[in-house]
């Protein structure tokens, strides 16, 4: 919106044309992003408290330390999003439909988050949404936005699937990539709200994959950057990096009050519309399969809780692990919170280096 009003008088005032820079505008929108969780970070919180009163429920049957955390309010996601969605219509061109088809899948999963943390709050219990309603509904925004963005694509290249590493490869899965594309978008946001369970635990991994899709999308959207490093171009994509950026700027923010011991949880609508618009965006980029290595530490949450639910049923009552998802496994084990938390970001960290390697090694 600011870069809409200010290049009219670049003329006059020649300074603004730093505006026209996606870099500089992805800076501005993180510190944006930051400074509206600062300056409303403390009063949202005594908000959700007073609505709350008890918090979110704690499960019974999840490691005893965790009962010391009743009380605590949750849907901090909603600080975010409100961050987000602010500090990216401030900084990004906001003719640029990529932005809005994200921020349609952000706000949408958001609304389906917030409805489930309600029922959650109110009926004192840790179910909310049941799981087949929640994923017919996310797939139902995603294939959506998947239609979306296959119209804004650039023409041959509307349901074709890059490959990392195979610079020349393109598999072309006609109509079969909408919903290809909309169970990427669902697991992303699911695999986050799964990863969501210890303070801190699941934003650090958040801003580190928006981080490297900040990179991603600048480069794709970059004719020169994508043709040097044999990456298939997405024109306009460039603009993503301002809400990649958005995304870092208000995680760190809620990172604050989300250290341990958390003073907010984040809830189904932070994670779930976190995790459904990185998702949206590796689609939007052609980068899918990459979000994977990325998100390496999402993928093994969500299939420590496939493989546990599987081998539970195909065994009558055994289990691979003490406690799905995979952090409460090493939580029975008798590591403290701050030791799985710090080593997960660790591993977070070593996956999305491997991720950003697949650019080059093509």
């Amino acid at each position: 919106m600011l870069y809409l009003i200010l290049q009219q008088f670049t003329d006059i005032f020649p300074f603004l044309n730093v505006f026209k820079y996606i870099t500089f505008r992805s800076g501005m929108a993180l510190i944006t992003g930051l400074f509206i969780i600062f300056m409303w970070g403390n009063s949202m919180i005594a908000w959700l408290k007073s609505l709350q009163g008890a918090g979110q429920p704690i499960r019974s049957d999840g490691p005893q330390t965790h009962q010391t955390k009743a009380g605590t309010p949750t849907m901090g996601g909603l600080m975010m999003l409100i961050s987000i969605t602010i500090s990216t219509l401030l900084w990004a061109d906001i003719r640029n439909y990529y932005i809005w088809v994200v921020l349609f899948v952000l706000l949408s999963f958001g609304g389906l988050g917030y409805i489930d943390d309600y029922l959650k709050v109110t009926k004192r219990n840790s179910k909310g949404v049941s799981a087949r309603i929640k994923i017919l509904w996310q797939l139902i925004i995603s294939i959506i936005a998947t239609v979306f963005i296959a119209i804004l694509a650039k023409p041959g290249y509307e349901t074709l699937l890059a490959f990392p590493f195979l610079k020349n490869i393109l598999l072309d899965l006609g109509i079969f990539y909408f919903m290809f594309a909309a169970i990427v978008i669902t697991g992303s946001s699911n695999a986050v709200n799964l990863t969501d369970g210890l303070d801190g635990l699941a934003i650090v991994p958040i801003m580190l994959v928006a981080s490297c899709f900040a990179l991603i999308s600048y480069l794709v959207g970059n004719a020169v950057f994508s043709e040097y490093l044999q990456i298939h171009p997405v024109p306009n994509a460039g603009e993503l990096t301002i809400l990649c950026a958005a995304i870092v700027g208000a995680g760190l923010g809620f990172l604050w009050y989300n250290a341990p011991p958390a003073q907010v949880f984040m809830g189904d609508v932070g994670s779930l519309s976190l995790g459904g618009a990185i998702g949206t965006i590796s689609v939007i980029t052609k980068h899918e399969i990459v979000l994977a290595i990325i998100g390496g530490l999402f993928v093994l949450e969500a299939l420590s809780v496939m493989l546990q639910v599987g081998y539970f049923k195909a065994t009558g009552g055994k289990r691979i692990f003490l406690m799905a998802p995979l952090h409460h496994h090493f939580e029975k084990l008798g590591w403290s919170e701050t030791k799985v938390v710090v080593r997960f970001w660790i591993i977070a960290v070593i996956f999305a280096i491997a991720g950003l390697a697949t650019l080059k090694l093509r």
